[in-house]
């Protein structure tokens, strides 16, 4: 496995488990300092702690999902799925996250593609 394999896959268990745990500090030591961070595509930039500070805000748990990431250069992409409890209700997210790492392994930049729909469901690769 390769630096940026190695990068992707910890970023993927990271953010699985910071998301499990409402855990932002967990989540921003995977960027760099001035990361371009977008969660959405017509979003602006944010915080990446910023963000998963406000995402969990009223989240009550997650299960959550990550695939494989899929390398090139110093590129990965990842596909992830969540169940989201948030007052007695749940709805499932399914993204995309485009990632780009610098030499030392943090995110430099990140653009998320992802829809959500009321209720539970797996994803079909679980």
């Amino acid at each position: 496995m390769n630096e940026v394999e190695s990068a992707a896959q910890r970023w993927a268990e990271e953010w699985a488990q910071g998301w499990r745990e409402h855990d932002s500090g967990r989540i921003a030591e995977l960027y760099s300092d001035g990361a371009v961070f977008r969660s959405a595509p017509f979003r602006d930039p944010q915080d990446p702690r910023a963000y998963a500070d406000w995402a969990f805000a009223d989240e009550d748990s997650a299960d959550c999902w990550f695939g494989e990431p899929v390398v090139t250069g110093d590129r990965a992409t990842v596909e992830w799925w969540a169940v989201s409890h948030s007052g007695g209700k749940e709805e499932t997210l399914a993204g995309v996250s485009l990632l780009r790492f610098d030499g030392d392994g943090l995110v430099i930049e990140q653009r998320d593609y992802w829809h959500s729909q009321p209720g539970r469901r797996k994803p079909f690769w679980s």
